[in-house]
């Protein structure tokens, strides 16, 4: 995570990157650059906390590479991590409204199982949600382009814009390497045994 403030906006930013969340109390703005990947921006209106997560393969409970590290490159435990942590905030489970963003098409990687890579992360997101029981608000998924989101925590507004040209080379590297680094962690980490 990356901390700083700028001229544009009141708030101070933070910036999360792939397999990253964050959950706070704090009047403050949560930014991240999507690809392939996808952003669940979770909030309860009555306290005003939020969070938001940004995670890159969809994982379920039937996959074991899901549990193989405490981080939430793997969209099953980012959402349990940021539901978790925001109601240690306060929130309550039954208040929090969702926004869904990401799942672009940027990196071609192919077919993983009959889906792509984004599909499965938007696919999983929705079921997901629905069933927690978790409302969707808004959503801006799927497509060709990479997207930059911030989210205002307090007062729950999400500005977006579209990346394209050039700038669509920085996302697909950066989601490349992620995706290297994951790829490196579940072969170096054995046999897993679930009980």
């Amino acid at each position: 995570m990356f901390h700083h403030k700028t001229a544009q906006f009141e708030q101070p930013i933070t910036i999360i990157h792939p397999g990253e969340y964050l959950a706070t109390t704090d009047d403050i703005i949560i930014a991240t650059v999507l690809g392939s990947c996808v952003s669940v921006a979770l909030r309860d209106p009555q306290t005003r906390i939020g969070g938001l997560n940004h995670f890159m393969l969809a994982g379920d409970f039937d996959e074991r590479a899901g549990f193989v590290s405490a981080n939430a490159k793997y969209g099953m435990y980012a959402m349990e991590l940021l539901i978790n942590d925001l109601m240690k905030l306060g929130c309550r489970k039954d208040r929090l409204r969702a926004k869904v963003f990401g799942g672009g098409s940027v990196l071609h990687l192919g077919h993983e199982r009959g889906n792509t890579v984004p599909r499965s992360n938007i696919e999983f997101a929705f079921d997901y949600l629905k069933t927690e029981g978790i409302p969707v608000d808004r959503q801006d998924v799927g497509g060709m382009t990479a997207r930059k989101i911030l989210f205002f925590v307090k007062d729950g507004k999400v500005l977006l814009k579209r990346i394209t040209g050039t700038l669509i080379k920085a996302v697909d590297m950066e989601e490349k390497e992620y995706l290297t680094r994951i790829k490196r962690t579940q072969e170096s980490a054995g046999n897993i045994v679930l009980f």
